[in-house]
């Protein structure tokens, strides 16, 4: 009870401090301004240049960090994608929306030794999501591209969408529907060309309705996920590029999996750079419309890259661990660029900690429309932070995957506590701590050294599993002594 007052008392203190701010920040912003998310699938926190990546080449989205803010702890709420995009919709942590994995996941291998329950299958059209926020206040609202969300075939309006582009065929879970069925090629294809087609059904959207009244804008790529496959007329530089690297170094080993050990997969990088110049067409005809000066554009990933598998994946996420499906820092840190004319000022930079259930709140402010504390449970608005004011007041971020996932990772949880990060394994039966402030890295478990922080830290994860209602993996009864 006292914990829970806290809590509110905080999130009151925040709300009041965020209003001051955009009351601030109103004399310049754009009233009604426009939205545009660019979400790519599966890109990783260190793929881009102004990330740190010398290997890919992001000209554009480096230029839209150089005009905006960039955050360097910002996270995904789950590890792979459907999770996290049921946070962005909702502002709510994944377990309280019961999709805990990707839709529709994996059965348990033979060697798990602990027997967890599958996710929900479809995000209730219960939710009061962002775009039915947005759209009640006269906003046109446009999605297009990979939903994964649960079946689509009908459209996205149920959860507050106008107008839906998917793919050929609906957009049932996520990956592009095949042209031809059982022709691999074909699909393939089908596949690689997906961020050209989304991309122009964008850019049409904005021919025909951006001007006529403010609107919210999505567009959900499905690069770069697998399957990893060549950009013709771009992935010969980056071959290129890669023979200049010299040999191949050694996988890093990974509890059952292995990670590559640099960015060094041209086909991959050909892959960014397809994203990167889908950004630029976005952001050049928001200017010839005469809409950039109105328009908020966020760039987000959906969770870290892949980099952790049975073979190594086809990113690297150095200094962080790991990648995709973990909850190492590779798996959950991902990029995170807001540009909002009026409000961020140019090239600048924030270490502090974010999350994607902040996405909801953040635009509602930056919109200046009321927030929806009782939908956006889990977020908090970064519109005071990207304006130069205080940072949210919330000390610790949770993270529940009760799954098996093809990436190797085994059913575990997580939270980070200002610069502490814990690690609890079910199926390895073990927990791991570490700084991140002295060890990013996470090269370093501290629980040894450190009982009694790591005690406190795991009756804080399991007391908030306990209020949100996670659901729990069971010991196997076939392995269990």
């Amino acid at each position: 009870m006292i914990h829970g007052l806290a809590a509110t008392l905080r999130r009151v203190a925040f709300s009041v401090v965020g209003l001051l701010a955009n009351f601030a920040a109103a004399a310049t912003a754009p009233a009604q301004p426009n939205v545009v998310i660019l979400l790519s699938d599966d890109l990783g926190w260190a793929d881009l240049g102004c990330y740190g990546s010398t290997f890919h080449e992001t000209p554009h989205l480096d230029q839209l960090a150089r005009e905006g803010m960039r955050f360097t702890n910002y996270y995904t709420a789950g590890s792979i994608c459907s999770p996290t995009r049921a946070s962005l919709m909702t502002g709510k942590y994944p377990v309280r929306t019961g999709i805990t994995d990707y839709i529709p996941g994996l059965k348990d291998p033979p060697n798990a030794r602990v027997v967890t329950t599958p996710t929900k299958k479809v995000l209730a059209t219960s939710e009061f999501t962002f775009a039915r926020a947005f759209k009640a206040a006269g906003y046109r609202t446009f999605y297009t591209g990979k939903w994964h969300l649960g079946p689509s075939d009908g459209g996205l309006k149920a959860y507050g969408w106008d107008d839906y582009v998917g793919d050929v065929g609906g957009d049932q879970e996520g990956e592009a529907a095949p042209a031809k069925k059982g022709n691999r090629a074909e699909n393939l294809k089908h596949r690689r060309d997906s961020t050209a087609r989304f991309t122009q059904a964008t850019l049409d959207f904005l021919q025909q309705h951006g001007r006529a009244q403010p609107f919210v804008l999505m567009l959900s790529y499905h690069d770069v996920h697998t399957p990893i496959q060549p950009m013709p007329g771009v992935v010969e530089r980056f071959m290129d590029k890669r023979k200049k690297l010299g040999a191949d170094l050694p996988a890093i080993a990974e509890h059952d999996g292995l990670t590559r050990p640099r960015q060094d997969n041209a086909e991959y990088a050909s892959m960014v750079t397809a994203v990167d110049d889908s950004v630029a067409r976005v952001r050049q005809k928001l200017a010839e419309l005469g809409l950039a000066e109105n328009t908020i554009v966020i760039f987000a990933s959906d969770n870290g890259g892949l980099a952790t598998h049975k073979n190594p994946g086809p990113t690297n996420n150095s200094p962080l661990r790991s990648g995709k499906g973990w909850l190492y820092e590779g798996g959950i840190r991902a990029p995170f660029i807001v540009y909002a004319p009026g409000v961020t000022r140019a090239g600048t930079r924030t270490e502090v900690p974010a999350i994607s259930t902040d996405l909801y709140p953040t635009l509602l402010a930056l919109a200046h429309l009321p927030p929806r504390p009782e939908q956006h449970l889990d977020g908090l608005s970064l519109a005071p932070l990207l304006g130069g004011g205080a940072a949210p007041l919330r000390d610790t971020l949770y993270w529940h995957y009760p799954h098996y996932h093809g990436s190797t990772w085994a059913p575990g949880a997580a939270l980070r506590d200002g610069d502490w990060k814990l690690i609890e394994f079910y199926h390895y039966r073990n927990v791991e701590l570490y700084n991140l402030r002295t060890d990013p890295s996470e090269t370093r478990d501290l629980t040894a050294a450190n009982p009694a922080k790591t005690t406190e830290l795991l009756a804080k994860l399991h007391a908030w599993q306990q209020a949100t209602g996670a659901i729990m993996p069971r010991p196997n009864p076939a392995l269990t002594p």
